[in-house]
């Protein structure tokens, strides 16, 4: 394993990330700050508790995985697609280094940022709620392989991209109507039988049930099968990724 190569990418791609402080974390934190005053005051005004838990504190999970997902997801394919942009890739290619070496490097900033960027908007939550965290173990694990998944996801986006409109087309119009979608600001026994079973058909609803879980000890799926569903997702991914490699899929040209 070459650790000064995927040493040099995360400096890299981490150090880009702290030029733009400003945009990197205060832009995520304040979004996070008005869906509290939306939902959690606006909503949670109207809706006493959710499962026995309020409003305030249920919507917490959500937010954060929203936050992971959205930062996980854009940091790591705009991280690949500017070396596809400015030619610098080819020199990353003809490096002595595996495509696990670069995975690592790029994935691991992306997957870093999203996780640092959650963990503030956690903390930034217990200014409007009392959050008290039953598995905080399984809470960080949950947040790290979310985060990693997600930021091979971005990983693959960024390699598909043949333009900056196509770089934003899935995180805009895929992850964050499946989020929403998939129960960040409600639970899904709340909707009707019919739209229960569709809502169980979003994979983003198991993240975010084994997320809420960690939280409050409620979920909407077992943790089981929550945990099942983010690891083979990062299988998936990981194997997807190996294939563009050996193929050279919009890499050789």
């Amino acid at each position: 394993m070459n650790w000064q190569a995927i040493r040099a990418i995360y400096r890299y791609e981490m150090a880009r990330t702290f030029r733009t402080l400003a945009q990197s974390v205060l832009s995520p934190v304040l979004s996070t700050v008005l869906y509290f005053v939306v939902f959690g005051s606006a909503i949670g005004s109207r809706i006493d508790a959710v499962e026995g838990i309020s409003y305030g504190a249920f919507i917490v999970p959500g937010l954060i995985m929203l936050t992971l997902l959205q930062q996980s997801v854009t940091v790591a394919s705009f991280g690949i697609y500017f070396p596809k942009f400015i030619g610098t890739i080819y020199e990353l290619l003809s490096a002595p280094i595996s495509f696990i070496e670069i995975v690592i490097g790029y994935v691991g900033a992306a997957a870093t940022k999203a996780v640092m960027i959650a963990l503030i908007i956690l903390a930034t939550s217990t200014l409007f709620v009392d959050l008290h965290i039953q598995h905080p173990i399984w809470m960080i694990g949950f947040l790290l392989l979310t985060g990693i998944s997600f930021a091979m996801l971005g990983f693959i986006i960024g390699i598909w991209a043949r333009n900056f409109e196509q770089l934003q087309l899935v995180p805009l119009l895929v992850i964050t109507p499946m989020v929403f979608l998939g129960g960040a600001f409600y639970s899904a026994s709340m909707l009707p039988p019919f739209w229960e079973t569709v809502t169980r058909f979003n994979p983003v609803l198991y993240l975010i049930s084994g997320f809420r879980w960690s939280f409050f000890g409620v979920a909407d799926v077992p943790v089981g099968v929550s945990l099942a569903a983010v690891l083979g997702f990062l299988m998936a991914c990981l194997l997807f990724i190996g294939w563009i490699f050996r193929s050279g899929w919009r890499l050789r040209n």
